[in-house]
């Protein structure tokens, strides 16, 4: 993330809270032929938490492009928003039911990669102004809904030898004022992926990719509980001078990093936080 001046804190403009709770939905559409030979093609299979968001669905489209075969997972109304594309399907779960996270990953059966990209934050708020719901509610659809998917997603990993990226934040390191609640909880995501790295390898690469703000509806109200075309949470124009490379970043500046920690140039890493941020922020 940004310098000491970080405009994404300092810059912000002041929105009223936004609590997501991720439900991952049941898309029960028909495959048409084509789509039917796609999904049971021999390509590599790859599972999106969250994927359809902004980043989410960049990747699933590069994904798809590159032979994947994708399985998209998200709330009910951002698919409604946001239907998958042709040759896609997607399923139904909520990140803070176990059971639910379970069966649909049973359903996605053996993968090559899996990416979490859920999250959600209740606005920039100073830890003292929050409250305990709002604690648990954070932590409900951010570190315990990653700990929860991870574990659902292991074994399916595990019978293909797949690779897992969760996606996190700069604020995981790079320490704001009133962004409390959601730095420390992808801060706790950084240490779930750094430790399932330990305790599933060989079989499985764990890795993690933190971006800093990106240009989606995320800073927009969030992809399906809002219009989407809200005023962003910060300013756009303040945060892109403060950053070495001008501007704020795209989604396909993050899929890149998200595809090549699923690929085999990185069969060597595990356990690793690729930083994207336009150079904002230099750990």
């Amino acid at each position: 993330m940004p310098s000491l001046s970080d405009p994404l804190c300092c810059c912000a403009r002041r929105v009223p809270p936004l609590v997501i709770r991720l439900v991952l939905i049941s898309y029960t559409g028909d495959l048409s032929g084509q789509e039917e030979r796609r999904m049971t093609s021999d390509g590599k299979r790859i599972a999106l938490l969250g994927g359809a968001g902004g980043i989410g669905r960049a990747l699933a489209a590069r994904a798809l492009d590159e032979g994947w075969v994708v399985t998209v997972l998200d709330l009910p109304h951002s698919l409604d928003r946001h239907p998958v594309a042709q040759g896609m399907r997607a399923l139904p779960v909520d990140v803070t039911d176990a059971d639910g996270l379970a069966a649909a990953m049973a359903q996605v059966g053996p993968m090559e990669g899996f990416v979490n990209l859920a999250g959600f934050h209740t606005g920039v708020t100073p830890l003292e102004e929050t409250t305990a719901e709002e604690f648990d509610e954070v932590m409900a659809g951010n570190f315990r809904g990653a700990y929860l998917a991870a574990r659902a997603a292991l074994p399916g990993l595990r019978a293909a030898r797949g690779a897992m990226v969760n996606v996190v934040s700069g604020l995981a390191a790079h320490v704001r004022p009133g962004y409390g609640l959601y730095g420390a909880n992808k801060a706790a995501m950084v240490h779930l992926t750094k430790t399932l790295a330990l305790e599933a390898a060989p079989e499985v690469r764990v890795n993690a990719v933190g971006p800093a703000a990106v240009d989606t509806a995320f800073l927009r109200g969030g992809t399906g509980r809002s219009d989407e075309d809200a005023p962003t949470s910060l300013d756009v124009d303040a945060y892109a001078r403060m950053t070495p490379l001008g501007r704020l970043a795209q989604p396909a500046d993050v899929v890149g990093p998200i595809l090549f920690l699923l690929g085999p140039d990185s069969a060597f890493m595990t356990g690793q936080v690729l930083w994207v941020n336009g150079g904002g922020y230099m750990p």
